[in-house]
């Protein structure tokens, strides 16, 4: 079974059912997933902030959400992050390419790589960085602790992770 689908999978068992997604080379796999499977409302965004409003609203709603995109983004959306998600105690399980890492080959993404965590710390979501494709079988746990908690969390997997898998 390909990661891709073990993610998707992780999302059906913790009952997610809305997703949001930016696009992403990395993320591609799962994004065709969640695009293709019915138990999914697929729902793409144009930027992350705009995706995690979405989350919040399908939350409002009463569905399970969790948003799909790149770690280049986290700096648009930590307006969204602290003013609504954290203030509205909304869970909202964030799965994140990390692009700008070691392997990494477009080189404008490497100066976020150096800020992403450290902006995610600075706001208190806690993250995981998925390196060895043995981390997805962390990735229940993760998500049912984001949504007893009713908080966001950060999982960032990076090129060592997609590449492995292949």
């Amino acid at each position: 079974m390909s990661i891709s689908q073990k993610v998707a999978d992780a999302l059906i068992r913790n009952k997610v059912e809305f997703v949001t997604t930016v696009p992403c080379k990395q993320l591609a796999g799962v994004i065709e997933i969640v695009d293709q499977d019915k138990r999914f409302l697929h729902v793409p965004a144009n930027k992350e902030d705009e995706g995690m409003g979405l989350c919040a609203g399908a939350f409002m709603g009463g569905k399970r959400a969790c948003i799909i995109m790149q770690n280049t983004a986290i700096g648009v959306t930590i307006n969204t992050l602290v003013t609504l998600i954290q203030y509205y105690n909304i869970p909202l399980p964030m799965l994140i390419s990390y692009r700008g890492e070691v392997g990494e080959r477009v080189a404008c993404q490497t100066e976020m790589a150096v800020h992403t965590k450290a902006l995610l710390a600075q706001l208190n979501i806690p993250t995981y960085h998925f390196h060895k494709p043995d981390d997805v079988n962390e990735l229940d746990g993760i998500l049912n602790h984001a949504f007893m908690a009713k908080k966001p969390v950060a999982v960032l997997m990076d090129a060592a992770f997609w590449s492995a898998a292949r």
